[in-house]
């Protein structure tokens, strides 16, 4: 019986490995045959670094202002807001009505939300939207 189990398991990860041998395989066939291939030139301005379009002037090593990473913060939380607000809207609507759970998971994302609020608050002060 615990054989038959142990089988039943295996076979239920099938799917799932064959989904991520095919990934693995999709990223490993394009690598390979981006180098038998694709061209393969060498120049003077092929080696160079490029930035957006422009040539490299200057130092790597500036210092930034603290607003890009205060904007970074923030995007950051939004993303992960939208991560989060997805699973809870579909599960949501499947609790019963006039229930404590209900009021527990509304409270929940209720404190998140003002939490995000509070950090897009505390950048608009701080200027971080502001682009002079």
């Amino acid at each position: 019986m615990l054989a038959t189990l142990a089988t039943v398991d295996i076979q239920s990860y099938l799917p799932l490995g064959i989904l991520i041998g095919m990934a693995v395989t999709f990223a490993v066939a394009n690598v390979v045959l981006s180098k038998l291939i694709g061209p393969s030139r060498q120049g003077l301005s092929k080696g160079i670094a490029y930035e957006s379009g422009m040539n490299p002037v200057g130092t790597a090593r500036k210092r930034f202002n603290v607003r890009f990473y205060l904007i970074a913060m923030v995007f950051l939380l939004f993303d992960i807001e939208v991560i989060f607000l997805y699973p809870w809207a579909t599960t949501f609507p499947n609790l019963e009505a006039n229930t404590t759970e209900g009021l527990v998971w509304l409270g929940r994302i209720l404190f998140f939300l003002l939490t995000t609020i509070v950090a897009y608050l505390y950048g608009f002060r701080k200027g971080v939207f502001r682009f002079d």
